[in-house]
Formats: C-alpha cells, structure tokens, sequence
C-alpha cells in the first residue's frame, strides 16, 4: 500500500490533482500495487466519480453533522467518495483529546490512518486510540533529499511494528526510492506514505513506478 499525500502545492488541486491521480491510477492498474491518495476535500468528489481511485482526506475535524460552519466531518467526506484521512500529520497536528474524540466516533467503514512522530508518542497515547493504521513518520525527515526513516529509524520501526500488534504500520519521511520501500516493508510496515518526491517531480509516473518496485521485491 502507498499512500501519496497531495498535500497544498500549485499542481496538486484542481485540474492538476486530477491529472496527477490518473496517472498514479495508470500505475496501480498496471503493477496491481495499492495506490491510495490522500487530496483535498474540495478535489474528492471529482477525483472519485472520474478515476474509482480510493481517496483520503488529509484530515477531518471531530464534528458531525449540524451547527458546524467551516469544519470537515467524516461523514461529509465519505458521502463525497472518501474511504479514509490521515490524522495528526506533523503538519497538522491535533491535540490527543480531539485525536480521542475522532476516534471514538468513528464511522464504518471509514479508515483513520493515525500519523505519530515517535515511538514515545505511539506509546503514550496514539495505540490507545486503536486506529486502522499506524503512519510512523519523524517530522525532522519530511522532505528530507538524502535520508529516509527506513535509513534511519530502522530499529524504531521494528520496535513500533512489535507494538502495534494488529494494528498495520505505515512508514514515512524521506521515503523516496524502492530501496526505502524495500527496507520498510522487511522491518515489518505494511505500506508507505510518500508526497514530494512524487507529486513534486518532473516525471511522477517514472518516480511512483520506481517505488513500486521495492513491494515487488519483497511481496
């Protein structure tokens, strides 16, 4: 499983989100490699009626429905064709209690792919929450050219696959080639959560491809 966070760049909204998805959907349909992307909540409905790809928010408010202007609920992004968000990205953290409270009400079928920045963290408070996945992803790798978490967290990573048990781990940070791909998925990650080096590059076919390569070698 990758998850390719579109994250707020210039070509990542709009008609170039979905020019971008249909050439990650190219890729799925050809290697048979899960592909999940994480997009803007105004990009959803769109992205899904047009490519059937699965979609995540790239995070949710803990409200419902009612008296809520301006917040983002579940079930206001599954309706619009998302199965999942990523929760407390290093670049939207959330406190624990709203973490808490998201999870608590947490609709069917609707995937939380909670994101930690330590094992401590994981520890303390994340794991209790009881998440569909674990997203492991060290803020001061993120966008890193030269080091990834595979390179260098790899102890950490056996350690939080340990764990969580049940609960599927996910590895991010710097993940940038098949080489970290293939180190994730052997320390015992399920998948990886990948952004710039993909959505950022020249050639965002050439570079997903490569990735995917890493699941071959080891699935």
């Amino acid at each position: 499983m990758i998850i390719i966070n579109f994250k707020l760049y210039k070509n990542t909204f709009g008609k170039g989100a979905l020019k971008l998805a249909k050439i990650c959907k190219k890729v799925m349909d050809e290697s048979k490699i899960e592909v999940v992307l994480a997009v803007s909540p105004v990009d959803i409905y769109k992205i899904k009626k047009e490519t059937g790809l699965k979609l995540y928010c790239q995070n949710i408010d803990e409200y419902e429905d009612g008296r809520w202007t301006g917040w983002i609920s579940a079930n206001q992004m599954k309706k619009a064709g998302a199965s999942g968000t990523l929760l407390n990205h290093s670049e939207h953290k959330i406190p624990p209690g709203k973490v808490k409270k998201i999870l608590k009400n947490k609709r069917k079928g609707f995937e939380i792919v909670l994101c930690v920045r330590s094992i401590g963290q994981a520890e303390k408070w994340a794991l209790k929450t009881k998440p569909d996945f674990i997203a492991y992803e060290p803020s001061y790798l993120i966008a890193s050219k030269d080091r990834s978490v595979s390179s260098e967290k790899p102890e950490a990573v056996k350690r939080l696959v340990k764990m969580c048990g049940k609960i599927p781990v996910l590895v991010g940070a710097g993940v940038k080639n098949k080489k970290d791909v293939e180190i994730a998925l052997k320390l015992g990650a399920k998948g990886v959560l990948v952004a710039s080096d993909i959505v950022c590059a020249d050639d965002p076919e050439k570079e997903l491809k490569e990735m995917i390569e890493g699941f071959k070698k080891v699935c």
